[in-house]
């Protein structure tokens, strides 16, 4: 099932959208939709890993600057560190 939501854009990027859609052979509503849908999921996806690791810090486990930035430091290196663990 669909619905309409109306948005104000710039002119601009209606422009450019148009041109998208005309050279896509799709609609504006298609391409507005799927660019609209896809934003949603990864802001709905960075936003649940946000949660999740703030919960993992209030249960205590979390890995020192320190030894991050030292792991991240040897990747790709000969004597590459093992990922510190919480």
């Amino acid at each position: 099932m669909t619905t309409t939501l109306s948005v104000r854009i710039d002119r601009d990027t209606k422009n450019q959208l148009e041109a998208l859609a005309k050279r896509a052979r799709r609609s504006k509503s298609f391409l507005a939709a799927e660019a609209i849908a896809a934003y949603v999921e990864a802001e709905r996806w960075q936003l649940d890993e946000i949660h999740a690791g703030l919960q993992e810090l209030d249960k205590g486990r979390a890995v020192a600057h320190g030894d991050a930035s030292k792991w991240l430091r040897s990747w790709g290196k000969k004597r590459e560190r093992q990922a510190p663990r919480a």
